[in-house]
């Protein structure tokens, strides 16, 4: 047994799985707040410190249920990482929930073991080797946030919970044809049973497979999963869950969920791209890419509400990396993938200022929050930074992910390239004409002070930053490796 492997010896891959759902068993026993938050903090350190011993272990051979690769072991390192800095903020988020009583203790229990089964789910889809399980991993981590973005039993939760619910249900439906449709264009290849889902089996024979059935498959799947990363128009259900739920969870739905469906887009497109006489996957991505940033890109201007407002600037982000993505080539991949990293970085961020932001303030309307400069400077400095760094402004690492899509595209697709900019341009006015008074305009609301980490925020803007003026050359030679795979 290796002995970098963490947690009663076991290997790292099975760490990243056993403690989300042990701590999660035992949240939903324990009582008192206190306790559940610091075990939630643990809980979730642990399982980033076994995903960092993958880089440093042997690597399991792929088997029928579990593969650890190059691509997913980006996703692994950044979601745990980002689950753990989001369980350090909702420390303090929950706990000022508590002591104003929108929540009570039986809640944060149900919460924080929602939480870690959350993890759970997102960490299987990732590592998962089968095409089915990868499908119900989905399905878990889209159930456990459907029940914590009702957490808080208004009418208005209760709703984009239902919404959240039923969109999504009619998006996993989607997926789960498509998922049988890649079955049955591999059970006359690789015969019947678990061979034909497993991936690095369907990766190797793909083509043999009947490119007809391949086709339907990558519709199916990719309206099916793009319901998840909430490309428009199958978004509708994104900004009420990010408006009604604990700010905690719109930070791990922007930052983390979406890259989960993303991850499944782009294994069945390497799939498709590995078929000669299949579909090209490109055009169908791109087309979903450019509708999402140009859509949402318009409707930030209409938006009141602070949280709803980085919904929308969620799904523009994720319009424009599935159209990297599409666009391809080593190039649009590098920048896919490093752009998918640094939003994922930003955007949390961003909602960790705005949870406490609206704490303080006691609403999530824009037009009562004003002055952030002023009277709270760690949380509007903060939330400035993160909106500069969002809105692709150098040095940050946005900016640097997509001149290079950005470039790509004019070098590839030249007459793409302008609904591309001006899509990116109307994001950033609006950002700028919503978010300029909440920071630098006349002090208006409360002026309590902020009992809120701040360490979490600048702790990933500091990483945004860092990464668009120097990116370490064996960080930039993995993700050029992975832009190769991806194809």
């Amino acid at each position: 047994m290796n002995v970098f492997s963490p947690v009663l010896a076991l290997d790292a891959v099975t760490a990243v799985l056993l403690i989300p759902i042990a701590a999660a068993a035992l949240l939903a026993l324990l009582p008192g707040y206190r306790m559940t938050a610091r075990l939630n903090v643990l809980a979730s350190l642990l399982t980033l410190l076994a995903a960092l011993c993958l880089f440093v272990t042997d690597r399991p051979a792929p088997g029928q249920y579990l593969l650890v690769d190059d691509l997913n072991i980006v996703f692994i390192v950044l979601n745990t990482f980002v689950g753990f800095t989001t369980s350090v903020f909702s420390a303090s988020y929950i706990a000022h929930e508590l002591e104003t009583g929108r929540l009570t203790p039986a809640n944060i229990r149900f919460y924080h073991a929602m939480y870690q089964i959350m993890m759970f789910g997102m960490n299987l889809a990732f590592v998962s080797n089968n095409i089915g399980l990868m499908w119900v991993a989905v399905e878990l981590a889209t159930l456990t946030t459907v029940l914590m973005v009702g957490l808080y039993r208004t009418h208005e939760a209760l709703e984009a919970a239902w919404k959240y619910f039923i969109l999504g249900s009619v998006g996993i439906a989607f997926a789960l044809f498509g998922t049988i449709l890649v079955y049955l264009a591999a059970q006359p290849v690789v015969g019947e049973g678990y061979d034909a889902m497993v991936w690095t089996i369907l990766i190797d024979h793909a083509a043999a497979f009947d490119p007809a059935l391949l086709n339907v498959a990558f519709i199916f799947l990719l309206l099916g999963y793009g319901t998840k990363v909430g490309l428009a128009p199958l978004h509708a259900w994104l900004p009420d869950a990010h408006a009604e739920g604990p700010t905690p969870i719109s930070a791990v739905l922007s930052g983390l969920l979406l890259n989960v469906a993303l991850y499944a887009v782009l294994r069945f497109k390497m799939l498709l791209s590995a078929s000669p006489e299949a579909l090209a996957p490109g055009p169908l991505m791109m087309t979903m890419g450019l509708a999402s940033l140009i859509f949402a890109a318009f409707m930030l201007y209409r938006r009141r509400d602070i949280k709803r407002l980085f919904a929308y600037s969620s799904i523009e982000h994720m319009g424009i990396i599935v159209f990297a993505f599409g666009l391809g080539g080593p190039i649009a991949n590098f920048a896919g993938l490093l752009h998918m990293v640094m939003h994922s970085l930003t955007k949390s961020a961003i909602f960790f200022a705005v949870g406490h932001i609206a704490q303080i303030k006691g609403t999530q309307r824009l037009s009562a929050i004003r002055g952030l400069s002023e009277t709270h400077p760690g949380l509007g400095w903060g939330l400035l930074t993160g909106v500069i760094a969002i809105a692709g402004l150098p040095p940050a690492g946005i900016f640097m992910s997509e001149f290079l899509i950005v470039s790509s595209t004019f070098a590839k697709q030249p007459l793409l390239a302008i609904p591309l900019v001006f899509g990116l341009l109307v994001a950033f006015g609006a950002l700028l004409l919503r978010l300029t008074g909440a920071v630098f305009g006349q002090p208006r609301g409360s002026t309590a002070p902020a009992q809120a980490s701040y360490l979490p925020m600048y702790a990933h803007l500091a990483l945004v930053l860092v990464a668009g003026v120097y990116l370490p050359p064996p960080l930039v030679a993995w993700f050029q490796h992975i832009a190769n795979l991806l194809r």
